[in-house]
């Protein structure tokens, strides 16, 4: 009687924290920690489970054998046993990585933690705990990256628990609140930000942790005690944080600080003369998320409607994501790269100004330095020769200036989010009137606007580096000598103006010398789309390591994909068998792959239709093939061949004709030639591409 309400009672603690049993799924089961208890002969006593899945020999197996005779090959016999005397004479602990046999004859290299234990006879065993040494790394780098994120990133960014309580917060966050770390932990959104609307806050939340549908850029206007007296703004982003058994375990919330724009928008709506002029500048400014372009279409609308001559120059700091010293009110020296240079007519101040990608230093007494250190426009109705020498970069600049009739100037400060991004700088010739307040409301206006562009284009960029060096971070290494087979990869992210997709390859060794060959694509792009392509290439990892039909890891997968964000992914699955030379392959929703024989025409293989991985409730079907020596069998992803101009079938044949002429050049020479001839440049789409080619085995 009440053993389920014993249970739970067993679970709570006085400060309301869980203990006791739970689910599986937790680190310790990824990490799968194995146990082994050796006696002072150094027969094995105790064998766990998970030693079991670790090495393969059963507890009946193991039990009663010698350790060092079982698990360890001749040639590191010696130190074992030197190092077991060690453990039970001294009972210092050891702890070091260890190449151990497995029953199936192969060598698998374990982290291992020994140390001596005494039981109530004064009897001494060993206690070894050991785990897979590629697993914990994995896990110790995931991690790594995690945090180096979370610390580094520029948006404020904070994890609550179950109870919508602080549990962590980032640097930018607590700059966002003006509220110190520790001061948010434990607390609720409304106890830290009182001056906002903290329920409906609070009741997203709970949604998002009931349903796990995030929610995305809404936005929040309230007081934060960084600033009580003035009204902010934030694009507020939640999701659901589930553990890797898909419990929900928190929240995730990011914060952007966008009063910059909510203010530019209420200043627009009570300057209607002026908002012709800005909405003309939103259509053409931001068409892209690439840096330069959006910078030369800010500059393209400043002439002539406000210059003769507009240039755009941001501060190199803020590229390289580095602290903005210059905004310290310091007199120290601006370092800007130039962006953008756009002029109404030809003319030699053009050439004054920087070109666009170098680098230029100015002073603390130029009127461009004084504009971003103190965010505030500069204007210089009417330039003499002083005047000149402070707006030029250089004195042949200041001559170039003057010769080209240069008799006004107005530098207003590029601002998004709260932090000064670098100038936009304006000079008139022919234009004879100076520049007015009016003029610089509009020109504040107008980069106001722009501003927002230009640090959208470049977070972008920041975030797309993130995502590719993510993306790049899970693909596998070069494969190193595999039974039978030979094979060549290639990884090609987006083009610069596109986000780094889930496109993945890997070639995973197997059991009995086969070898699993896998393509796929994350439907998606950005962090989101890396993300689930590593846990896709993590959980095939795994899968195939179970000696699973291919149609049977497509089916895990497929149950797998449906929890994820985005849920969908193309994949094709083989697996081949040097020793019968045959291959087994399996496809969700993937283009068909290539077979080339030699002597013959390259083939699509026909393999049974199926949908993609997270449909869910429809089978997966495989086919066999002969696969010779000197055979080849191309897998790719559909950014290898898709284009806007022609339809899949013509590109499926113009990928036949092109593996028809490569005859017998190397895997290596022909991956690039597939990518350099039939991959477009700047092609908005990832590539994986594989090719496999058996080769007599030794």
């Amino acid at each position: 009687m009440g053993g389920a309400d014993e249970l739970r009672a067993d679970r709570e603690t006085a400060d309301g924290a869980e203990v006791g049993p739970s689910p599986a799924g937790g680190l310790l089961d990824v990490l799968g920690v194995a146990a082994i208890v050796i006696d002072a002969e150094g027969r094995i006593v105790l064998w766990s489970p998970q030693a079991e899945k670790l090495v393969g020999w059963s507890a009946h197996e193991a039990l009663g054998q010698y350790a060092a005779r079982l698990l360890v090959g001749d040639e590191h016999l010696p130190l074992v046993l030197r190092l077991f005397e060690q453990v039970m004479t001294t009972g210092q602990s050891w702890a070091g990585v260890f190449p151990v046999r497995r029953k199936d004859g192969t060598t698998r290299r374990l982290e291992f933690r020994n140390m001596r234990l005494l039981d109530d006879l004064g009897d001494f065993y060993a206690l070894g705990l050991a785990t897979d040494r590629e697993t914990l790394r994995r896990v110790e780098r995931d991690l790594a990256l995690s945090v180096r994120l979370v610390d580094q990133s520029p948006i404020g960014l904070a994890v609550l628990g179950p109870d919508l309580r602080y549990v962590g917060v980032n640097a930018a966050l607590v700059r966002i609140d003006g509220v110190g770390a520790e001061d948010h932990l434990g607390r609720t959104v409304g106890e830290v930000l009182p001056f906002i609307d903290s329920v409906r806050t609070e009741a997203a939340m709970r949604r998002v942790l009931e349903t796990g549908v995030p929610v995305l850029d809404r936005q929040v206007v309230g007081r934060a005690p960084a600033d009580p007296e003035h009204d902010h703004a934030w694009s507020v982003s939640m999701y659901r944080l589930d553990d890797v058994a898909g419990r929900p375990i928190g929240l995730a919330v990011s914060v952007v600080d966008v009063t910059d724009r909510y203010r530019a928008t209420a200043e627009a709506e009570r300057a209607r003369d002026r908002l012709a002029v800005v909405a003309d500048a939103s259509v053409r400014i931001g068409t892209t998320l690439d840096l330069e372009q959006t910078a030369r279409e800010l500059a393209d609308v400043a002439v002539p409607q406000l210059a003769d001559v507009a240039a755009v120059d941001v501060l190199d700091t803020v590229l390289e994501g580095r602290p903005n010293r210059i905004t310290s009110g310091a007199e120290v020296p601006a370092v800007f790269r130039a962006l953008a240079v756009s002029a109404a007519y030809p003319t030699v101040a053009v050439d004054a100004a920087d070109p666009p990608g170098e680098l230029a230093r100015y002073g603390a007494d130029r009127l461009v330095t004084r504009c971003v250190r103190t965010a505030k426009p500069v204007r210089e109705a009417h330039l003499d020769e002083r005047a000149l020498s402070c707006v030029a970069r250089d004195r042949r600049a200041a001559e170039l200036l003057a010769e080209a009739g240069v008799h006004s100037y107005l530098a207003v400060p590029l601002i998004a989010r709260g932090e000064v991004l670098g100038a936009l700088d304006l000079k008139r010739a022919r234009n004879p009137m100076p520049f007015s307040d009016d003029d610089t409301l509009l020109a504040c206006e107008l980069a106001a606007r722009a501003a927002v562009c230009i640090d959208n284009a470049r977070l972008y960029r920041q975030q797309r580096e993130t995502a590719l060096t993510l993306q790049r971070s899970m693909l596998p290494e070069a494969p190193g000598d595999l039974t039978g087979l030979e094979v060549a990869t290639r990884y090609q992210p987006a083009g610069p103006g596109s986000e780094v997709g889930g496109d993945w390859f890997d070639v995973i060794p197997l059991s009995d010398g086969r070898t699993a060959l896998v393509v796929g694509d994350v439907m998606g792009s950005g962090i989101n789309a890396a993300t689930s392509m590593g846990r896709l290439r993590t959980a095939t990892q795994t899968l195939s390591r179970l000696d699973l039909e291919p149609a049977g890891v497509l089916r895990h997968l497929d149950e797998i994909s449906a929890g994820m964000d985005p849920s969908l992914a193309t994949c094709v699955y083989a697996v081949y068998d040097p020793y019968r030379h045959r291959c087994r392959l399996c496809t969700a929703g993937h283009l068909p792959p290539v077979l080339v024989r030699r002597g013959r025409e390259p083939v699509l293989l026909e393999l049974p239709t199926a949908p993609p991985l997270g449909v869910g409730g429809i089978p997966f079907r495989e086919v066999t093939v002969d696969l010779e020596p000197g055979d080849r069998l191309v897998l790719y992803t559909d950014g290898l061949i898709e284009t806007r101009e022609e339809d899949i079938d013509t590109r499926l044949e113009a990928l036949l004709a092109l593996l028809a002429t490569l005859g017998d050049s190397g895997l290596e020479e022909a991956c690039d030639r597939l990518l350099r001839e039939l991959r477009q440049a700047g092609g908005d789409d990832d590539v994986a591409l594989l090719m496999a080619c058996p080769v007599p085995v030794r």
